[in-house]
Parts: C-alpha cells; structure tokens; sequence
C-alpha cells in the first residue's frame, strides 16, 4: 500500500489521506513503514502473543469500527487479504463507507488454500466498492462471482511500484553489508521464504527437511532464509537448518535489503504471494512451496512453478534448476507479468475521478 499512500499524498489540495495500521505483524510492519518513511494516523497496536484468527479478527472489527466512525472517512483502502483487510471492509460496511479493494480478485478456487486468506479476500470481493485487480485474470475471476464490471480497474498490482522504487535507490549500508556477509565465490545462492498457515505441521517439516537436504548433496549452494516470527514456523526451522555453514538463518528483512538479496540470488524458494510477482521482474526463477497459486500467471509464462512441500520433490525441482542451464535459463526471463509500476496512480486517478463525479 506504500505507493498508493505516497500517491495520494501528492494531491494535498484534493484528498487528505489518514493511515491506520492494525500492527496485525508488529515486527514486519514498522519496517515498511520505516523504508517509505510512513507515519501512521492511527495505530491501533492489536497484535498479541499467540493471537487466534477468530480473537483477532474481533479485535480489528471492533476496533476499525471505532475509528471509522469518528473520522467517517470519504472512501477506505484497503490491500490485499489479511484478516486485517476483512475485518475493516466489514467494519467500513457496517457504517456505509465506501471501499476501495487494491489487489483485488486473486484467487485459487480452493477456501482452504491459502487459509484464511482465500475466502478473506472472497467475502472482501462481496464487501468492496471498488475493485483494482492487479491483472486481467484477476477481472474475470471478480467477473465470474457477478461483480458489477463498472467497478473493477484492471491498474497493475502496486507491489511492481514499490519493487521499481526501490531498484531506483541506491543500496543501503544495510543492504551492503547483507550482500558481503552472503556472497560468497562459485557458491549459487538461493533465497527462501515459507510461513503459511496451512502448511504448519508435517508440511512445514518436509519442506525443511528438503531444504537441508538440497544444501547437503549440492556444496555449491548456500541458502539465505529470513525467518518469519511465527513460532510454528521457528521451531522446525531451527531443528532442521540451524548450525550449517551454508545456511543462514536470519531475522525477518526490511524490504530494501530483502529486494538486494533477491537481486543476487540465484532461484528463489517460497510460498508468499508478492515474491511470485516480484522475482520475475528480477529475472529469478520461482519454485513455489504450495500446490496452488492465485497468481498463475506466472506458471503459465514459465517464471514460476508450483512444487508443493515434500522434501523428494523441493529436492529434484532444485536441482534440476542446478544442473540443467538450459531449464534455468527457460525460467529466468525477466519482465513484469502483473504491472507496469504505475498502479498506484492509476489507482489514485480512478478515485478522484470517482469521487469528482459523485460530488
């Protein structure tokens, strides 16, 4: 959402923007908020120690609806699924307040996968006013669950903004330092994020159990894993990959420094959303950690490719990629399959324009 709330903030004689945070991921928050120097209105600190989905999701209903109904807000944007996101679009329409859904329309077809976010961004679907699908897939898909077609905005998705605007800045002494303390010569490096929910358990187990064994038969590889704070995620985590001398282990990223390591990585390794959109535009395969994907578009174009969690095959599919020049080069095509950098303004424009008719 960075760069639609630096868009608006560009237009002070026509909008005045107010952010809230729920801090639903305190930690991963303040960072982004740092990098794009963004200070919140309003920050209503929810987030709790082994905090359930239904117990969170009362706390940001309840409070969203508190702060909406005193700023009574002219329109409300929201990005993405979290439960965050599905809390305040019921809150905003419970009060009757407008909602502008950014990243608008993926989906798997699968309410279990990814779990919540799925339906999160399903009912979200039903809830929101506007709708600003990232793609053209992602229209059809709004389309196909009767949405009115006059409110979807095909705009490019904003994380492709954020990513140029970074690439555009020189390196952090942050980033700088990462980079030396990783690159190491003739070793290819791999970057790996995992942390979703409905693979916690025996699945989170297999893909650990993978990724060490692909470090251990290949001594040309290291590995560079940021770990989310997630403790279903940290415990097998540490159990399996800690203590390796080509496997680093490191606390969850800032953005800038995360987009320099991506840069020189040799494949990444996920299961988040955003870096299946964000490392094609760096010209780095993708093997994804699931056995869906609301972005397939990047599957189709070849960029991508679904693996799922067992340890056999994250180790085949990696090394494959290792020993087989031409698949990799197949892969790392670089080019934008989800926006041009530009979506925030289109975003921006589309509710102005909206909000100057309406008036």
């Amino acid at each position: 959402m960075a760069p639609v709330v630096r868009e608006l903030a560009r237009h002070p004689d026509l909008v005045e923007p107010q952010v809230c945070v729920t801090a639903q991921h305190r930690e991963l928050l303040d960072q982004v908020l740092n990098l794009f120097d963004i200070r919140p209105d309003i920050d209503l600190d929810l987030m709790r120690p082994g905090q359930t989905l239904p117990a969170l999701t009362a706390r940001v209903l309840t409070g969203m609806t508190h702060v909406l109904a005193r700023q009574r807000p002219d329109w409300v944007l929201i990005q993405g699924d979290t439960t965050t996101v599905l809390a305040t679009a019921l809150a905003a329409f419970y009060l009757k307040i407008p909602v502008g859904h950014v990243e608008a329309g993926l989906r798997t077809s699968d309410r279990y996968f990814p779990f919540p976010e799925e339906i999160n961004r399903r009912l979200v679907g039903a809830l929101a006013t506007y709708h600003f699908a990232p793609t053209p897939r992602a229209r059809m898909a709004l389309l196909s669950e009767g949405v009115d077609p006059e409110s979807i905005f095909v705009t490019g998705n904003t994380v492709v903004d954020a990513l140029y605007w970074i690439l555009g800045r020189p390196p952090s002494p942050e980033a700088q330092a990462l980079l030396a303390r990783v690159k190491r010569s003739q070793q290819k490096l791999i970057l790996v994020t995992a942390h979703r929910r409905e693979s916690f358990g025996e699945p989170f187990i297999e893909i650990c159990q993978g990724l060490r064994a692909v470090v251990d038969r290949n001594p040309e590889v290291m590995l560079v894993y940021p770990v989310h704070p997630n403790p279903n995620v940290r415990k097998p985590v540490k159990r399996f990959l800690s203590g390796h001398e080509r496997i680093l282990l490191l606390e969850p990223l800032s953005y800038e420094p995360f987009v320099r390591l991506m840069q020189a990585c040799y494949l990444v390794l996920t299961d988040s959303g955003g870096l299946q959109e964000e490392a094609p535009v760096l010209g780095k395969p993708v093997l994804v950690l699931r056995s869906r994907t609301e972005r397939p578009e990047a599957v189709e174009a070849g960029v991508a490719r679904l693996i799922g969690t067992s340890k056999e095959r994250i180790v085949s599919e990696v090394e494959r990629l290792l020993g087989d020049e031409d698949a990799y080069q197949k892969m790392a095509q670089a080019g934008s399959l989800f926006g041009d950098g530009h979506a925030a303004e289109r975003i921006v424009r589309i509710l102005l324009e909206g909000t100057s008719e309406e008036g």
